[in-house]
């Protein structure tokens, strides 16, 4: 299978859009995606991009992503966040994922990332193989926090008579 890998553009968003609504779908959260495919154009291709996206395109469709982010660690300094890493259902098994994983872990090692990091849920015994695989240290005494929008607004309101 021949396909190729390159940075997205503003144009390929309703595909990566497609593919992240796939990716909640897969990961058993189908009514989770609230961002438009406007969200991504503006957030992704401002004057500040918030992200950046690797594509994989086989005869002109995209078939995978993997979107980023830069972040800072106070242990290791300049991070990478990987926040999706997905190929659609019928290209899977194929090298897609294990070529976009290599192109962003190629790009972190030559602009002189320290760190490279992502979430993998605990039944994705798969992915958590792949990456234990290459070398990646699944931490299992972490826990991923989340703070919703809704929840933030809930505890901003409720605690800000106190003063900050």
């Amino acid at each position: 299978m021949s396909f190729t890998i390159r940075f997205a553009s503003k144009e390929d968003m309703p595909s990566v859009h497609r593919l992240i609504t796939e990716l909640a779908v897969f990961e058993r959260e189908p009514d989770a995606v609230k961002i438009s495919v406007e969200d991504l154009e503006k957030q992704g291709f401002s004057e500040k991009p918030m992200f950046q996206v690797f594509v994989a395109v086989q005869n002109d469709e995209i078939i995978g992503m993997a979107l980023f982010y830069e972040r800072f660690s106070t242990w290791k300094g300049k991070a990478i966040h990987l926040e999706d890493l997905i190929v659609t259902q019928s290209k899977r098994k194929l090298g897609v994922g294990k070529a976009l994983y290599l192109r962003l872990m190629q790009y972190a090692y030559e602009n002189d990332y320290k760190r490279v990091a992502w979430d993998v849920l605990d039944w994705n015994q798969g992915a958590i193989d792949f990456y234990e695989h290459s070398g990646a240290t699944v931490l299992k005494e972490w826990r991923v926090v989340h703070m919703t929008e809704e929840n933030l607004k809930n505890y901003v309101e409720k605690n800000s008579h106190e003063g900050i």
